[in-house]
């Protein structure tokens, strides 16, 4: 149950902070992916504005929480020296500009790293109020049309609120007064938000941050505004895009590494090809963020400019949810008892594991150690996802025969059943993450073998015998790192072996480093990687599972 904030008394003043130290920060991106999160599904309710698809309040929230995890791993790092104020601040700003999502996530990942570049300098009340105002410049210019009555005009305000400076806490206070007063005032500053009735959904997310920030600094929570309703009609046509409107029907993302010539020709580019532009970032890496109708010709860009990765494409009328009263009586999309459309089945080592990409939406078959399941068991999960179509992920080069003949059987029983040959489960997790059971089933099926396929794979295991292996003779006890299924290194520390390995593995390059934890593992062991990688290794990002008991003590997925 979350805690309900305590009415605010500036005449309490024994939890105040004057500095805004290491500590403080790591509070504040925890109290900003917490109150991003409890506030998430009212801030996509009023979502209308520049594309009424309901999820600018997942968007912050996914970025806030990206910068949030950027901090613990600083925080975390084994033998390294206490984190400052400028650590604690830069890593938040870097992981929101990894993870950003949506427009107003770029948004606030901008903000952030205009606060960092100040507050590496100093952490009091002046440059705090100073940082805000670089945010807001920061911000401004990164979007290529700003709009008033946005998040851009509450970060302004923010700004503008706490001008004078003072103490940590009383800018804190004035910038979210300020930031809170501006909100209130969005719905007479852009049309679609009047007519709808709400204040605007980015900057309700901003006044969350802030708030925030005012809790860490004060000790006690602001009073917060009522929770805006639900929009009182929807936008029309003509005044957004999106399902039903007029403008761009994607949203493109993707990170890149460009110089910064580059990427101001890539700005003209973009904007001539559509709207919401908004390119953050700088150092050599940016992340980009448009709606066009050619995402084609918006990746394109990108790869003229630099090297984009990690791209995300979506389309707006596929992403919108449909209405209720489209379906016969309001009834659900499926009546119950009738078969799904498409279904994964997946095997999974722990139970943790199997726990998670069931959440997803995957029916899930433990693979535990020593029983490997046989033919049989997969039949069984396929016939109990009770769906017209299935995609098979065995997870493990031995269990391919067995998935084989599963698969002809439930065939034979009229299931369409497509098996990707993916030989481990971080294999198996790239797939899941790309399936889109909206798209037909054969490009479903390629898009996730192509995500396997790009997904390099590694596992720690432990010697039980003296043996022969292609990296030399090993003892029993020693730490093998297997790639793709050959030993490539044999240690004594389960620690040391890792970091080799993924050090081996991100030498032919990489974006994206999944580690899946089983339990028994040395603590730490996850955010001493996650440090490594970010350290060592410029926009490589890094993903975290627990896989629980009965799993190997660790697997390595590099995309």
């Amino acid at each position: 149950m979350s805690r309900a904030p305590q009415p605010f008394d500036p005449a309490v003043r024994s939890d105040e902070r004057l500095v805004l130290d290491a500590g403080a920060v790591r509070a504040w991106s925890a109290r900003t992916a917490e109150a991003l999160g409890r506030e998430r599904a009212a801030i996509d309710a009023i979502n209308v504005f520049p594309v009424a698809d309901g999820d600018t309040g997942t968007n912050l929230h996914l970025t806030a929480d990206a910068a949030h995890r950027a901090v613990e791993a600083v925080f975390a790092a084994p033998g390294a020296s206490a984190p400052d104020t400028a650590d604690a601040v830069r890593a938040m700003a870097h992981g929101a500009l990894l993870g950003a999502r949506g427009n107003s996530g770029t948004i606030l990942s901008q903000l952030l790293r205009g606060m960092a570049g100040v507050l590496a300098e100093g952490a009091d009340g002046d440059h705090l109020a100073r940082a805000l105002a670089a945010a807001a410049v920061s911000a401004r210019e990164a979007v290529a049309r700003p709009e008033e009555g946005t998040i851009l005009t509450v970060a302004t305000a923010a700004a503008a609120g706490c001008a004078d400076g003072g103490t940590l806490p009383d800018v804190a206070r004035r910038a979210y007064e300020g930031a809170r007063t501006a909100l209130e005032a969005t719905p007479g500053q852009l049309a679609v938000l009047g007519r709808a009735g709400v204040v605007d959904a980015g900057g309700q997310g901003l006044v969350a941050v802030l708030g925030a920030l005012v809790e860490t600094v004060t000790g006690r929570a602001p009073e917060t505004l009522p929770p805006s309703p639900a929009p009182a009609r929807a936008p029309a046509p003509e005044e957004t895009c999106g399902p039903g409107g007029e403008g761009p029907g994607y949203e493109v993302l993707y990170l890149l590494e460009a110089e910064d010539a580059a990427v101001e020709l890539l700005r003209a580019r973009l904007d001539a090809l559509g709207d919401s532009l908004v390119v953050v970032g700088g150092d050599g890496l940016w992340n980009v963020h448009v709606h066009v109708d050619d995402a084609g010709a918006a990746v394109e860009a990108g790869i003229e400019a630099g090297r984009p990765h990690r791209i995300r494409i979506t389309h707006f009328a596929s992403a919108a949810p449909a209405p209720e009263a489209d379906r016969p009586d309001g009834a659900p999309a499926r009546a119950r008892g009738e078969r799904a459309h498409r279904a994964v089945v997946a095997v999974l080592p722990g139970e943790g594991l199997a726990g998670l990409c069931a959440e997803a939406g995957a029916t899930t078959v433990q693979a535990r150690p020593g029983e490997p399941p046989a033919g049989d068991d997969l039949l069984a999960a396929v016939r109990r996802a009770h769906a017209r179509e299935v995609v098979l992920l065995p997870n493990d080069t031995d269990l391919r025969s067995a998935a084989a003949a599963a698969a002809e059987r439930a065939r034979a029983e009229g299931i369409r059943v497509a098996l990707i040959p993916t030989r481990a489960a971080v294999q198996g997790i790239a797939a899941l993450a790309v399936h889109e059971p909206d798209r037909s089933f054969d490009e479903d099926v390629v898009a996730m073998t192509a995500a396997a396929g790009a997904t390099r794979y590694a596992e720690l295991a432990v010697a039980e015998r003296q043996s022969f292996t292609s990296a030399g003779v090993c003892q029993a006890g020693d730490v093998l790192g297997l790639i793709e299924g050959d030993v490539a290194v044999i240690g004594q520390d389960l620690t040391d072996t890792a970091r080799t390995v993924l050090d081996r593995m991100l030498q032919a390059g990489g974006e994206l480093v999944t580690l899946v934890v089983a339990d028994g593992t040395p603590p730490g062991l996850a955010a001493l990687l996650e440090t490594h990688v970010r350290r060592g290794y410029l926009a490589v990002d890094t993903v975290t599972y627990h896989a629980g008991e009965g799993a190997p003590p660790l697997l390595i997925g590099v995309e």
